[in-house]
């Protein structure tokens, strides 16, 4: 019996230091503090645009009326015309230019433009005025000869005072006997 109570001691002992060691304090979790409180509200979030559909086609912003021009020019849809010495009267080749330009002018109803009236150096300044704008009305006469709106010009003479080639020579004349067109407004 004296060995019963070993094991009965043994076994007790046991028990409690099973139960011991398993009731252990368990660990506390660890907290971390909340965020100091500011006094400013938060940033707004914009909202996302909302894309557009796929098939949508992204358009372009809308050409000056310089760039129409300069693309005319360049497409040989509007050129200038040209004038012999002392001369306001359309030669061929300035009525041949005049009727392709009239072609672009009656396609693209919505422009409008200032005719402008150029010499060469010789003569009065005066003289030269005078006759810039005798040439720009003649260019603006066979455009309208040709189903061209007159209420979408003007016209204005520069005489001498802007020159395309600045040399004193027959060919650098040539070049500033001219109605210069200029493009100076789209729509409407």
């Amino acid at each position: 019996m004296k060995m019963d109570r070993k094991w009965i001691a043994l076994g007790l002992m046991t028990i409690l230091l099973v139960l011991v060691a398993g009731c252990g304090k368990k660990p506390q979790p660890v907290t971390t503090p909340p965020p100091p409180v500011s006094s400013t509200p938060p940033p707004e979030v914009e909202p996302m645009p909302e894309a557009a559909p796929s098939d949508a086609v992204e358009q372009p912003p809308p050409l000056s009326a310089q760039e129409i021009e300069e693309d005319a020019r360049r497409q040989g849809l509007l050129g200038d015309v040209f004038y012999d010495f002392d001369q306001y009267d359309l030669r061929p080749d300035a009525r041949e230019r005049l009727a392709r330009n009239a072609e672009f002018m009656n396609d693209e109803q919505g422009y409008t433009f200032t005719i402008e009236g150029h010499c060469d150096e010789r003569g009065t300044n005066e003289y030269n005025i005078a006759l810039g704008h005798r040439r720009a009305n003649a260019a603006l006469e066979y455009l309208s000869s040709l189903g061209v709106t007159r209420n979408r010009f003007k016209t204005l003479s520069f005489g001498e005072e802007r020159p395309f080639c600045t040399q004193s020579n027959e060919e650098c004349w040539q070049l500033n006997r001219r109605a210069r067109f200029v493009l100076t407004g789209t729509g409407g």
